[in-house]
C-alpha cells in the first residue's frame, strides 16, 4: 500500500472532528481491513472515533469507562472501572490525598451504577461486538492521567483481541509513554510535558451530551454500507 502523506497538525486542534479526520489519516494502514474494529470511550471520543471508523470503512462501538473522583477534588482521578469489574487505581493519588477504603468503595459503587446506565443508554438493546481475534482501536480525545485508558485496556484484554491500537489526539507526553509498554500500537497526535489539561489543546472543546453521543452512534450503525465494509 502507497504511503499516504498527512497533513501536518495546527494546535490548538479546532475541534474533536478534526482531531479524527487526522488520526483517520495516520491510521490509513488499516483502511478496509477485515476484523477491524474502532471502539469509542465516550463521552468525548465518540465523535473523534467516528471519523476514523468512517474514514477506514470498520465496525464501530463504544467502551464505556466511569473514572473515580477524588472526594475532594472530583476532577481528580483516584482511578477507574470499567464494563467485566475492571478497576484501576492511582495508589499515588489516594496515598497522597489520604483516601480511605471506604470512600473508594462508595465512590466505585456510585460509578458502577452509572456505567452500568451508561451502557444500557448507548447500546439500548444492541449487542456488544465480539472483539476476540479483531484488530481493535481504542479512541479518546486525550489522556491526562490516563486512568480511564488503562481501565478500558484491561476490560479490553478479557475479550483477546488480536491487536490493541490506541488512538488519542493529545496527550501528557509521561503517561503516553506508559502505554507503549502495554499495547500494540499508540497513535497520537500531539504530546507535551507541559500538559495541564485535554482542553488546553483545543479550540472548541464543548461538552459531548448523552443525547450527542447517542446520535452519532445510531447515525453509524443505521448506516450499511458502511458497517458492510468491515
Amino acid at each position: 500500500m502507497p504511503t499516504i502523506s498527512c497533513p501536518e497538525v495546527t494546535l490548538p486542534l479546532l475541534n474533536r472532528t478534526v482531531a479524527g479526520q487526522a488520526l483517520a489519516c495516520r491510521l490509513s494502514a488499516y483502511k478496509n481491513q477485515p476484523n477491524t474494529v474502532v471502539l469509542a470511550l465516550p463521552r468525548g471520543g465518540v465523535p473523534v472515533a467516528i471519523e476514523i471508523a468512517s474514514a477506514l470503512g470498520a465496525l464501530l462501538d463504544v467502551m464505556v469507562v466511569r473514572k473515580l473522583g477524588a472526594p475532594a477534588f472530583p476532577e481528580l482521578a483516584l482511578g477507574a472501572i470499567a464494563s467485566g469489574n475492571i478497576r484501576v487505581f492511582n495508589h499515588e493519588v489516594i496515598h497522597t490525598y489520604g483516601i480511605t477504603p471506604q470512600q473508594i468503595e462508595m465512590i466505585a459503587r456510585h460509578e458502577q451504577t452509572e456505567l452500568e446506565r451508561r451502557e444500557q443508554y448507548y447500546r439500548a438493546h444492541r449487542p456488544l461486538l465480539n472483539l476476540s481475534q479483531k484488530t481493535v482501536i481504542l479512541v479518546d480525545d486525550g489522556i491526562a492521567t490516563g486512568a480511564s485508558l488503562q481501565a478500558a485496556i484491561e476490560a479490553l484484554r478479557l475479550q483477546k483481541p488480536k491487536k490493541i491500537i490506541v488512538a488519542v489526539a493529545v496527550a501528557a507526553q509521561a503517561t503516553l509513554q506508559k502505554f507503549t509498554h502495554i499495547v500494540d500500537e499508540v497513535v497520537c497526535l500531539h504530546s507535551s510535558e507541559h500538559f495541564l489539561s485535554v482542553s488546553q489543546w483545543y479550540d472548541d472543546f464543548s461538552p459531548v451530551s448523552d443525547e450527542q453521543v447517542i446520535q452519532c452512534l445510531n447515525a453509524y450503525w443505521c448506516n450499511d454500507s458502511l458497517q458492510a465494509r468491515a
